[in-house]
């Protein structure tokens, strides 16, 4: 062994004592480096997780027999990049999911994630993030109340584009007591989601050249730009 070749008087030099602590060093960064990996696969493997069963609650398993997370599509719109993503059956594009945001209660912002349809019908929308009140604007949640899916199988022409607001405002979906801001504020992004299907759709569904493909497609959502 090479620590039975060393004697006591090398075992005191300078040197000797750089060269242990330098290996002492070498062999933590390893471990470190090893531990750091499988953490960071860990946690992107958790997000992908979190990411499809997002997706598969506004679109249904019946429009797609493709990776849903995998088919990615960013999408140019007013300056800002939309990460798209396509559910496709036998080839075609059924239906397509994304994110939009709206501000909540004290500028705090909502991230919503829709579902729609190629027809342009919402399939299912949800809030997946916010900070808005417990017990009054925290109701967006399914868990807490069912108004979100009263925007299942609406689309811009149903309401009417007057109708695309709270009943307080004359639209027509329901506000909740004492967090009028809340849902309000839900109700036009969603608008603002199907219009950007609209004006998107050939792009969204495969019909059109000028789509950006996604580099790779990144876990998780990024939040539209204002």
């Amino acid at each position: 062994m090479i620590g039975e070749r060393l004697t006591p008087e090398t075992r005191q030099t300078v040197g000797y004592h750089v060269a242990l602590l330098g290996g002492v060093a070498l062999l933590v960064s390893a471990v470190i480096g090893i531990a750091d990996a499988l953490t960071r696969a860990d946690i992107a493997q958790r997000q992908l997780e979190d990411l499809q069963a997002t997706l598969q609650q506004v679109v249904p398993a019946k429009y797609y027999d493709n990776d849903l997370v995998r088919d990615v599509v960013v999408v140019q719109d007013g300056g800002r990049a939309l990460r798209v993503y396509r559910a496709r059956r036998d080839g075609e594009v059924r239906a397509v999911s994304f994110q939009v945001s709206a501000p909540g209660y004290g500028n705090t912002a909502m991230l919503i994630v829709l579902g729609i349809d190629r027809a342009g019908t919402l399939l299912g929308v949800r809030v997946v993030s916010h900070s808005e009140t417990p017990g009054l604007g925290d109701k967006i949640e399914t868990r807490r109340s069912d108004w979100i899916l009263g925007f299942d199988g609406r689309s811009l022409n149903d309401p009417p584009p007057a109708g695309w607001g709270v009943k307080k405002d004359g639209g027509a979906f329901d506000q909740f007591t004492g967090a009028t801001i809340t849902p309000r504020s839900v109700v036009h992004a969603v608008k603002s989601g199907l219009e950007f299907f609209a004006a998107h759709r050939a792009e969204l569904l495969d019909e059109s050249p000028t789509l950006l493909p996604s580099p790779r497609a990144e876990v998780g959502m990024r939040e539209p730009q204002p």
